[in-house]
């Protein structure tokens, strides 16, 4: 990609360009020179490394895992043990004091969390994770930044060095113009998208909460200082930046400043000077939007801007179909074809450490017979654990009493039934939340893309009704299934009797099977098959393998003619239990919740 020709499209052809420009080309030219050796020796492999059948993830806030960075050092080989290949470390750079959104309001970005360790450590760290074979991940955010950061300090000391690096109004005329189409991200607790602060006597924008104040990119400078703060990180080792909120980095007057064109060329910059000074080096793009918005993030062939983006449709598609026992919606859902490049790859998960809101395609909902407003009524109220039969239990997020709108939390135990069933010490219901829990990982795991789990999931952890207890954090119920890692409830996998060690093992089991078989590669498409019943989901991957998955808890015959058409072989064995499946035979029958991986 041409830089210069790129830059000079959106900044302009003027003095104050040229300048910004040559100080962008001396801020790589700093960081290809400070590029450590042992980093070097690993860009000569480049970068499709994420496409590799052997990537299997696993998010994680530190100071719930393990307290510190110090700590994490004797974590590391759980992560062996359980089979994952990189850690994603949630917000760890230096936040503000207080409520700081988790970690996303960022002071420093060049700091890491004082209670957490310090970049000395946290490179350490890095290191010793390469060294068994995993990757990391940080989260990057280049939205926004906290109020308190020194380049909003400086801002509002009317530094000409930072000005107009945040939005800033002496009136509120153009405010209101942006408010006319400008979206909000949360109209409940965090309305409007401007806020007055006295001591400065100005109106700021702060899309997000009001101590969030929104980078200006049509500035060159804010494109300058977050590159150079990215290539910082990158020269500490990190292998993987989750680039958060990225569809509202640009903003314009008239618009609903979201994914915009521009946001798309900045993207591409960024990706290009990542691949001149750390070729190694993979951003995962966070864009929380409908399906034909996030693909457009990959880029294209010739000009890449992420190379993974999460796959959110999937998540909810797979609650969806665990709760209606119908697996319609996402067969056609996964069946719609986007224009995405060949090396671009998804992250799937079914939880993480954020809400769950119910977006579909409200097409397809039609197409199979279901009201789509009362249908995501139906899926709010059944993940609550209100609904009759419900066998989840959770929370509502960001609830609209006029409109009745809201979002699910919880863990993912929690709401697969687990929680429930040992309320109530029915061993039967407890067997069945086991089996949604396996079944629903064994879809991400084997489906095309980069499996991401939650920590404390691999071991079933439950909902952390503590958090209701603590000031700072009583009010956002999205801390329910943030708790605090349960290392006694983890040293009980030892047991293969117990909970913990059948979820984990039999996790793990599939991990490994992953990791060992090219046929999970992230270049290898998943193909949806109407299997012509609708509880049991199947997709194949070429003439290699199919997957089929029983999301009730009733028996379920599958018809072999739906798919013994595309060149597998007569006889199959189910890689998991090694049961022999023979096409011939015209039927298949599935127990409650089971999955089979034939090849």
């Amino acid at each position: 990609m041409e830089w210069k020709q790129s830059y000079y499209d959106i900044y302009g052809k003027n003095k104050n360009t040229d300048l910004c420009y040559n100080q962008l080309l001396d801020i790589i030219e700093k960081a290809k020179t400070d590029r450590p050796s042992w980093l070097l020796k690993q860009d000569k492999l480049g970068n499709d490394w994420y496409l590799s059948e052997k990537m299997v993830g696993m998010m994680l806030y530190v100071d719930r895992f393990c307290n510190d960075l110090y700590e994490m050092e004797k974590k590391i080989d759980y992560f062996v043990e359980l089979g994952i290949t990189y850690v994603h470390f949630m917000p760890l750079l230096k936040s503000r004091e207080g409520n700081n959104d988790g970690g996303y309001a960022v002071s420093d970005y060049l700091n890491v969390e004082p209670r957490l360790g310090n970049m000395k450590q946290l490179q350490k760290v890095v290191k010793m994770l390469k060294q068994k074979g995993i990757r990391t991940c940080i989260d990057f955010v280049l939205n926004h930044t906290a109020k308190e950061h020194i380049w909003a300090q400086e801002c509002k000391k009317g530094n000409k060095d930072f000005e107009n690096m945040y939005f800033m109004f002496d009136d509120d005329v153009i405010p209101k113009e942006y408010e006319k189409t400008m979206t909000e991200i949360f109209p409940g607790v965090a309305p409007k998208n401007f806020t007055y602060y006295d001591d400065i006597k100005k109106y700021v924008m702060t899309r997000f909460y009001e101590f969030q104040w929104d980078l200006n990119y049509a500035n060159p400078k804010v494109f300058n200082k977050i590159v150079e703060v990215l290539l910082t990180l990158a020269n500490k080792g990190i292998d993987i930046f989750r680039l958060d909120a990225i569809p509202y980095m640009w903003k314009e007057v008239g618009t609903n400043c979201m994914n915009h064109i521009n946001v798309h060329t900045l993207l591409k910059m960024m990706y290009s000077i990542i691949q001149e000074v750390c070729p190694s080096v993979i951003f995962l793009g966070e864009a929380i939007i409908e399906p034909k918005e996030i693909v457009k993030y990959f880029g294209d062939a010739e000009q890449k801007e992420c190379n993974v983006m999460y796959n959110a449709s999937l998540m909810v598609l797979l609650w969806n179909s665990i709760a209606t026992r119908d697996v319609r919606l996402m067969e056609r859902s996964l069946s719609k074809k986007y224009d995405v490049p060949k090396d671009a790859a998804w992250i799937n998960y079914v939880r993480c450490h954020d809400d769950i809101g119910w977006g579909f395609e409200q097409d397809i909902l039609r197409e199979i017979g279901f009201d789509p407003e009362a249908h995501k009524q139906f899926m709010i109220q059944f993940m609550l654990g209100k609904y009759p039969g419900s066998f989840s239990i959770g929370e509502l997020y960001e609830f609209n009493p006029v409109t009745l709108d809201a979002r699910n939390s919880g863990t993912f135990a929690s709401m697969c039934g687990l929680e429930q069933a040992l309320n109530e010490k029915h061993q039967y219901k407890i067997e069945l939340a086991i089996k949604r829990i396996l079944l629903l990982n064994s879809i991400i795991i084997s489906y095309t893309g980069i499996p991401l789990l939650y920590s404390g999931d691999e071991i079933g952890q439950l909902n952390d009704w503590s958090y209701k207890t603590q000031k700072d954090i009583a009010g956002d119920s999205r801390w329910l299934h943030r708790g605090v890692m349960d290392w006694i409830a983890a040293e009980k996998r030892c047991d293969i009797s117990t909970i913990e060690a059948k979820i984990f093992y039999g996790i793990k089991k599939m991990i490994d099977i992953r990791k060992n078989c090219t046929f999970f590669r992230s270049d290898i498409q998943s193909i949806p098959i109407d299997m012509g019943n609708k509880a049991v989901f199947g997709f194949h991957k070429e003439d290699k393998m199919i997957m089929l998955a029983n999301f009730s808890e009733q028996e379920q015959w599958v018809d072999t003619y739906r798919f013994n058409w595309f060149g597998l072989k007569e006889e199959l064995t189910d890689a998991i239990t090694a049961r022999k499946i023979n096409l011939n035979d015209n039927q298949i029958l599935l127990g409650p919740y089971e999955y089979l991986w034939l090849m």
